[in-house]
């Protein structure tokens, strides 16, 4: 764009009115247009005595949107907010056929069509990446991080744990020596080395976790509601499953990745919190399931390794839970059903083949390892 000065001729008989924004000032401008090889804005300047007339190339020019009866027109070698709005409309229509690039840059239903293409595409994508990509990439870097990382990690969870069920372990002597001896067959049926813990904390919870960096902790309440040690023993024994394979790390990494790009997939899409939500609990609990059922699985191989059946520890999951096929949702549910794992294991029930794991006075000690005192 150019202006320059030029005699009155300029704007001649066949110019047409319109108004015009130079873009540098808001400033509405009462313009005369006229058609030669180029667009010529001319209007009549007192400071300079004189036409200004600015020249668009028809090629920079381009529509704007513009109420009905209106062509408002930009140019691309003008500042970005000038704007030129044409009412007449068969000098508007003379002016588009001169116009040849004049809506090349509004979206045509092809392009909306690319657009919507590619977006499902890159929605597939990810999809594909959160079913398949994630969980192989945590199945791979899960065994790689190192183990001063997984032991702070580890130590980091233990602090919030010990803060929720208790600070202070069970101590009791000949309790902590049932329990370590029982721990230590199973470790070493489990071939994990020396490294791994485990302890009782003093909670009613009828459970027990494992955390990275092979801490495991058994809650007070699973043990009081527990009726012989190969139940106990079978639950430690799934515990150390999850241990095996990694599947704390594996689920961290899992989780990070999988919120990050479902929160990509849905959050700048539909803004809804309650689809990311929903999405990311479907996704990581089926994860869960499959890391249950593997530690299950790893479970079942300890207990036949020593001699013992899985079983009991099913019984005692049953009597903690009851039924659960019932309680509607299971798609969200991370464990499987306990009544499906009361099936499994009760199929996999063998007769004892190895010594018993602790005696009668080693239980019953290992039931007081808390003390008698209320927690």
């Amino acid at each position: 764009m150019s202006d320059v000065s030029t005699p009155p001729a300029a704007a001649d008989a066949r110019g047409r009115p319109a108004i015009f924004f130079d873009g540098v000032s808001s400033r509405k401008r009462q313009v005369t247009l006229r058609l030669g090889d180029a667009l010529e804005i001319a209007e009549l300047s007192e400071a300079q005595a004189g036409w200004t007339v600015t020249r668009w190339a028809y090629a920079d020019i381009r529509r704007a949107d513009s109420p009905t009866g209106i062509l408002r027109l930009t140019s691309n070698s003008a500042p970005p907010l000038a704007r030129l709005e044409i009412r007449d409309a068969a000098f508007a229509a003379e002016i588009a056929t001169r116009c040849s690039r004049l809506d090349e840059h509004r979206t045509t239903r092809r392009g909306i069509a690319r657009i919507v293409g590619w977006s499902v595409a890159a929605a597939i994508s990810i999809v594909c990446v959160v079913l398949f990509g994630v969980p192989l990439a945590a199945d791979r870097l899960a065994p790689l991080v190192p183990k001063p990382i997984e032991r702070r990690i580890g130590d980091a969870s233990e602090v919030q744990i010990r803060t929720i069920f208790g600070r202070s372990m069970c101590e009791d002597p000949a309790g902590k020596a049932a329990f370590t001896k029982l721990v230590n067959r199973l470790r070493d049926a489990a071939g994990l080395d020396d490294s791994m813990t485990a302890g009782v904390l003093p909670t009613a919870v009828p459970n027990a976790f494992a955390l990275p960096g092979g801490k495991v902790f058994l809650l007070k309440g699973l043990l009081d509601r527990a009726q012989n040690p190969d139940e106990v023993a079978g639950i430690l024994a799934h515990e150390l499953g999850h241990l095996k394979h990694y599947d704390n790390m594996r689920g961290l990494i899992y989780n990070g990745g999988t919120s990050f790009l479902i929160g990509l997939l849905f959050g700048d899409v539909t803004g809804s919190s309650a689809v990311i939500f929903a999405s990311r609990s479907v996704v990581e609990a089926s994860y869960s399931r499959e890391a249950e059922t593997g530690a299950d699985t790893f479970a079942i191989e300890i207990m036949h390794a020593l001699g013992r059946s899985p079983k009991p520890a099913a019984e005692l999951m049953y009597r903690i839970t009851g039924k659960e096929g019932g309680s509607g949702f299971t798609i969200l549910s991370s464990h499987p059903l306990t009544e499906d794992r009361l099936a499994r294991m009760s199929r996999e029930d063998r007769p004892a083949s190895g010594p018993p794991l602790l005696t009668d006075k080693e239980w019953q000690a290992l039931k007081g390892i808390c003390g008698s005192g209320k927690i």
